[in-house]
């Protein structure tokens, strides 16, 4: 097997999926990584900066800027953790009375991305994908 093939495709799929994304979230005024962020949030409620770092697999210095992008919205605050240099991320009211035009947003991008590709195939590719990533953890 080609695995430089292999990840090349991986590397594209990738590429595209995040442009898709960027695309349909533009008119709403986000990015794919703050939604990222948002959703994490979201789903897993406040956390420091650096688990929600560890999570999306995001070094810190881009975090930050997507973190300060997101204050300066209102979507999100940053509030003083056990010390100085921990910082909790917390959803504010503004961002989650937004999250559903955001959602439906992501949603309607994802089912157009896979119109095409049987349900049987997303089933299998969530599976290896689960399995792979727990590896990589």
């Amino acid at each position: 097997m080609n695995t430089h093939e292999l990840f090349h495709t991986l590397h594209q799929l990738s590429r595209h999926l995040t442009n898709t994304l960027n695309e349909a979230l533009k008119p709403l005024g986000l990015y794919g990584s703050q939604w990222s962020a948002i959703f994490v949030l979201k789903t897993k409620g406040s956390l420091t900066q650096k688990e929600l770092c560890d999570y999306l697999f995001v070094e810190a210095p881009p975090m930050t800027r997507t973190i300060q992008r997101l204050v300066k919205q209102g979507y999100v605050r940053q509030v003083q953790g056990k010390d100085k240099r921990e910082k909790i991320i917390q959803l504010t009211d503004l961002a989650l009375s937004e999250y559903p035009n955001w959602e439906k947003a992501v949603f309607e991008s994802n089912e157009v991305l896979l119109e095409n590709f049987p349900l049987s195939s997303q089933e299998v590719l969530l599976s290896l994908q689960k399995s792979w990533l727990q590896q990589l953890k």
